[in-house]
């Protein structure tokens, strides 16, 4: 059987590492939609696309095919069967893909080949519009919040044990702001899936997260349509 766990939610919820942990306990692939848009941004770069010309870059991410698979424990992204991990995290690509994935067929195309990997496989995925855009039929749908207090809480602790100089006020501001933004965007604004289950994860740990979601997952598969109705 091939299952598909959607989980979405704003920024700062803890959905990348959350997503992660369930799909290793479940030896599902973990699908991170930013490495194949950087993958995606990387080809246009490799194209010496004009960064500006959104009919070319709409043109020519037509050719690249991505995908994701774990070799030896590791997830590797393959940009037309070439492991690129190494080149993803670079300024370059990062500015990139700012640009490409504001380009509607490129998301048109990342979409295709997300769910491409959907069926073919099971996975976890997380973003903003996965249950409601990219995997509308997702057997299992997560909304993965908590307040914007503890995000910023979570934030500020990652900025400091980077030696980073914050202020918890500021950050809060931002995350609020940010939410306010992808709520109202015009294309796949966040919001949560009418079958979406809610998990608030403000007083929980990332253990206690993963043990909620898989136990739904267990609920919704298991056979027993009771829980479904």
């Amino acid at each position: 059987m091939i299952y598909n766990i959607a989980i979405d939610g704003p920024a700062g919820a803890g959905k990348s590492t959350i997503a992660r942990r369930v799909a290793k306990e479940l030896s599902f692939i973990y699908v991170d939609t930013g490495a194949m848009y950087r993958a995606m941004a990387l080809y246009l770069l490799r194209r010496e696309v004009n960064k500006d010309d959104t009919e070319q870059i709409g043109n020519i991410c037509q050719d690249a095919e991505i995908s994701i698979e774990y070799q030896n424990g590791e997830q590797i992204v393959l940009l037309n069967d070439e492991n690129v991990n190494s080149y993803l995290r670079t300024e370059e690509v990062g500015n990139m893909a700012s640009v490409s994935s504001a380009v509607p067929r490129v998301r048109e195309k990342l979409l295709s080949l997300q769910r491409k990997l959907a069926r073919d496989m099971s996975v976890v995925m997380d973003g903003r519009d996965i249950g409601t855009t990219i995997l509308p039929d997702a057997d299992v749908k997560i909304y993965l919040t908590a307040s914007s207090l503890t995000r910023a809480k979570r934030r500020y602790l990652e900025l400091q044990e980077k030696g980073t100089v914050c202020n918890l006020d500021e950050i809060q501001k931002d995350i609020e702001e940010r939410d306010q933004r992808d709520m109202n965007r015009e294309i796949s604004p966040l919001r949560q899936a009418e079958d979406a289950v809610l998990v608030d994860s403000s007083d929980l740990t990332i253990q206690q997260v993963v043990d909620r979601i898989l136990q739904i997952f267990r609920s919704k598969t298991s056979g027993e349509k009771s829980h479904e109705s």
